[in-house]
């Protein structure tokens, strides 16, 4: 058959099909069969070798010919169908930008985050720094290095929760005070830390006590140091904190890793008048504190003829509660949106 008869037919199925494909892959299967490698238009082209002189250049210039036009109508439909399916797009995803738009909601910190680190900004403006240590102590840490060792009746003041352990006597901590232990064991005085963290204790979830809730404590160890620096310094916290219309007692108490010892109890936000809070005494305990048990510093080596420190320790929950007149402490973790934004 004549190649230029060949072209014309190869021509007038192209359009049929061009013009009737319903996809883009239908398209690209089309431009394969006639364009590709071993389409058809490169059949026709590898025949014009065979052909005379005279020939050649008119059948050559019209497989050309065909060539463009057929890529330019493959074009031409592929734009179509790209056109038409962004426009089916736009549709799916219309935008009516006279509505109003949605303003998220702005997130703030959660009031006991508000309340660590107001607390250590007070202690960080009197020189101390942060120290931080694992929730997962182990029972030397938490009990014996602090003048508790086994079988010691004041263990069972902070029950806990203890965890299988291959070798090591591992328990969630009862409070911040392995902290202490592991950085005397690393430093030497002076020290001047506090150490804010999450504690674990057998409790009964009721207004003023939870199983599971943070603490602060602090530590400060020098040459020198005497129980009237711990009263000024936590008079200083106490006003700094609550103001200075607030009154702050030290009451005798014990804790087995300082002596002497002492409660310390800020007036109660009822003004006295007594409430489920305060039990009717119109005082909330805030924290413990003494000076640091000889015994403790042995265990970590300091000579306790050389130095001595005080010791505190604080519910950062009770601090919350009294200092924004919150008289349930399950209020902090209920995550009512209508409470928490109050703050």
């Amino acid at each position: 058959m004549d190649l230029i008869f060949q072209l014309e037919k190869l021509k007038e199925e192209a359009l049929a099909l061009i013009s009737t494909a319903q996809s883009e892959k239908e398209l690209e299967d089309l431009r394969v069969k006639f364009l590709g490698r071993k389409g058809e238009i490169t059949m026709i082209l590898r025949q014009i070798g065979k052909l005379s002189a005279e020939k050649k250049p008119i059948v050559g210039a019209k497989a050309n010919e065909v060539r463009d036009w057929l890529e330019t109508l493959i074009e031409d439909r592929l734009l179509r169908f790209k056109r038409s399916s962004f426009e089916e797009k736009l549709k799916s995803e219309l935008v009516d930008i006279t509505l109003p738009g949605r303003i998220p909601r702005r997130g703030r910190k959660h009031l006991i985050t508000q309340t660590i680190e107001e607390i250590v900004d007070i202690f960080l403006s009197l020189g101390y720094w942060v120290a931080e240590g694992p929730e997962v102590e182990t029972d030397y840490h938490n009990f014996t290095a602090l003048n508790m060792p086994p079988h010691h009746p004041a263990r069972s003041l902070w029950d806990t929760l203890y965890l299988k352990s291959p070798g090591e006597d591992l328990l969630l901590r009862t409070h911040t005070s392995p902290v202490q232990i592991r950085v005397m064991q690393k430093e030497k005085p002076p020290i001047f830390i506090v150490v804010p963290g999450k504690v674990y204790r057998r409790d009964v979830a009721d207004s003023s006590h939870l199983p599971v809730f943070h603490q602060i404590e602090g530590l400060a160890v020098d040459e020198g140091i005497t129980f009237a620096d711990l009263k000024g310094t936590l008079e200083f916290f106490s006003q700094r904190m609550f103001g200075a219309d607030k009154r702050v007692r030290f009451r005798p108490s014990y804790f087995p890793f300082t002596e002497p010892s002492a409660e310390v109890d800020v007036s109660c936000f009822c003004e006295g008048e007594g409430c489920r809070v305060c039990k009717g005494s119109g005082w909330l305990e805030i924290l413990g504190a003494g000076m640091v048990d000889p015994n403790v510093f042995d265990e970590v080596g300091y000579n306790n003829e050389e130095y001595t420190g005080f010791a505190f320790g604080m519910g950062v929950e009770r601090i919350a509660m009294l200092k924004y007149g919150v008289s349930d402490i399950r209020l902090f973790f209920d995550n009512d949106l209508r409470f928490l934004e109050q703050f």
